[in-house]
């Protein structure tokens, strides 16, 4: 059994022989092994270089969006990208408009908008295309672009119509369902993998992945135009910093195409390549690029782009990212990091009043264990921060959770997020049929969504939500498992100089949603064990004979003398040395349970 309250922990299976084929084929044994037990059963999954990238050709919609942005180009047309408010939004709309200046856009042909989260909500309506004209003066735009946006902007996408501009839609959401069937909004062009129709191979393409492949078919047409018959294409690749950062910020799954993309990126930052937005960011987040890895992005980058789009305005983070001074770039990432010191005292706040209204209903009801879907409100919530605190009441308390905020036209506008096994979106739709009326907009896709509600239907939702998760869910999936990779053979942490070498080889691999960083399991004895800064434990052990120093964040309570630990490798620099220290993951007290 697990200590009270911790996850529990889940021994991946050992898969030797796919592990002894990559290991013959060149990869460290010790990866070898973690990749074999994450599905991969063939080096060039893991292969990083771009010749094994999915061709643009396989998109569907890429094709015609290459051509029709090459004959705009080739014709001086004006091309208007309308962005999103998050990091994966910011990125893509970046990389169009360097992507399209690089592919021999004026600076006059291109321009962007992005909605404002509390006076427009998300995506391309009437409202924003009224913006994104009134902000184009006397030359309006021939295309809007949308990016990591538009798959369910139908009525926006009229309104651009019936004011003489065609629409290009780039997004990777899924499609609106009416009586279960997907709807495609009437824009001109649609690429996303997710829309019916497409065999894309991988559906798990970020928003900013999908603009990055546009990009390839728009660089495609051109060659077909004779364009680079007498100089050089230029190169998209550079650009892949803003790929990897928005593809691993917006929690996609990293299927083998999308590591590759994010691999990529990681490459140009750690030698130095990449956009001084990007650089600055890692500066103002205390970051090395030349040891970049996919955490970085996820826990340090992304959160400070994202806090833009959520108490401010995303042009700061866009800005930021197109900056060509590496002054000015440093001057928006300090305005950044300001921003997002503010969110998290925000959020700090939210989660507070949240816990305590979790509570007190909790004793209200005579209930030990939270309702099977987790609806929040309160007056005093933030609307620009309702996600990223229904992200870590979901992370504690293993429950699909939404949490509403007052948006500014009166109504609530709620973010959720999921478990796996649970389909937010398609929840969501369930609620809308049995509860007519009371969602006036939602969307989203399997483990985040979004839903608009009037005030005074938060307790229908709340209700209708807790039963479509109590139906939906076995008891057995409301508790949350560690996934880990068992026992680390102490041959690889056998001395300090090792231990080091490993952790690196650990951190240079590309690790993210759905193929998670490693994270042993070992019984060790506790030595010693001391609070630090009121909140974290941090543990003297003895494992295979050495001393380990350990680190477990956010608990305080005593561990037995003996015990099992899941852990990851970390490596703690402090005064420019280097040594390795364990973070606990997970505490058991006894034997694992291993996967069939």
């Amino acid at each position: 059994m697990n200590a009270p309250g911790a996850p529990r922990l889940v021994e991946r299976a050992a898969q030797p022989r796919p592990a002894w084929a990559l290991e013959q084929a060149g990869i460290h044994p010790l990866l070898a092994r973690l990749y074999a037990a994450r599905g991969v059963r063939a080096a060039e999954e893991v292969d990083p270089s771009l010749q094994h990238l999915i061709p643009p050709a396989r998109l569907r919609g890429a094709a015609e969006a290459g051509a029709a942005l090459a004959r705009a180009l080739a014709q001086g047309e004006r091309l208007l990208v309308v962005a999103d408010y998050d990091c994966d939004g910011a990125t893509a709309c970046a990389l169009a408009l360097r992507g399209l200046a690089l592919l021999g856009a004026r600076p006059e042909q291109l321009g962007y908008v992005v909605p404002d989260r509390a006076r427009h909500g998300y995506g391309l309506s009437p409202a924003v295309v009224e913006q994104a004209l009134a902000a184009a003066g006397p030359r309006r735009p021939d295309w809007l672009i949308t990016v990591d946006n538009g798959i369910a902007s139908f009525e926006g996408i009229q309104a651009a119509q019936a004011r003489g501009v065609k629409v290009l839609v780039t997004d990777h959401h899924l499609p609106a369902l009416r009586d279960g069937v997907p709807q495609l909004p009437p824009a001109e062009i649609i690429v996303n993998p997710n829309q019916p129709g497409c065999d894309f191979p991988s559906k798990a393409l970020a928003g900013v992945g999908v603009m990055f492949y546009v990009l390839l078919a728009t660089r495609a047409a051109q060659r077909e135009q004779g364009r680079y018959a007498d100089r050089p294409q230029p190169r998209l690749d550079g650009l892949l910093d803003l790929v990897a950062l928005g593809t691993v910020a917006d929690v996609v799954r990293l299927d083998a195409n999308n590591r590759r993309l994010v691999a990529q990126g990681l490459q140009r930052i750690r030698a130095g390549q990449m956009q001084p937005g990007v650089a600055a960011l890692f500066d103002v987040a205390g970051r090395e690029p030349a040891r970049a890895s996919a955490q970085d992005f996820g826990f340090a980058l992304g959160p400070r782009l994202n806090a833009a789009g959520r108490l401010e305005t995303m042009n700061l983070g866009i800005e930021c990212l197109l900056a060509e001074d590496p002054a000015a770039a440093r001057e928006l990432a300090q305005r950044l990091d300001a921003i997002n010191r503010e969110r998290r005292e925000v959020e700090a706040g939210m989660r507070e009043e949240a816990q305590a209204q979790l509570d007190a209903q909790l004793a209200r009801l005579g209930q030990a264990e939270p309702p099977a879907g987790l609806a929040l409100f309160d007056e005093g919530f933030h609307e620009g921060v309702v996600g990223i605190v229904a992200a870590r009441l979901k992370d504690r308390l293993h429950r699909p959770t939404f949490v509403f905020a007052p948006g500014a036209d009166g109504a609530l506008k709620g973010s959720g997020r999921s478990i796996p096994g649970f389909h937010l979106r398609d929840a969501l739709d369930l609620v809308a049929k049995r509860e007519p009326g009371l969602l006036t907009r939602f969307g989203g896709h399997a483990m985040a969504a979004g839903a608009t509600l009037p005030a005074e239907g938060f307790p229908r939702f709340a209700a209708a939500f807790a039963q479509v998760a109590a139906e939906s869910l076995d008891p057995s999936q409301l508790h949350r498992e560690l996934l880990t990779d068992g026992p680390l053979d102490p041959a690889w942490i056998a001395d300090d100089a090792t231990a080091l070498a490993t952790a690196h080889t650990l951190d240079a691999a590309v690790w993210g949603q759905t193929f998670e960083a490693p994270v042993f399991t070992d019984t060790v004895e506790v030595l010693q064990q001391r609070i630090v800064a009121e909140k974290h434990s941090k543990l003297t052990l003895r494992h295979a004979g050495q001393r380990r120093d350990a680190i477990w964040f956010g608990h305080t309570e005593a561990l037995p003398a003996r015990v099992r630990l899941a852990y990851r490798l970390s490596v703690d620099r402090y005064n420019g040395r280097e040594r390795v220290q364990w973070v606990v993951e997970g505490v058991g007290v006894a034997g694992l349970e291993a996967t069939p």
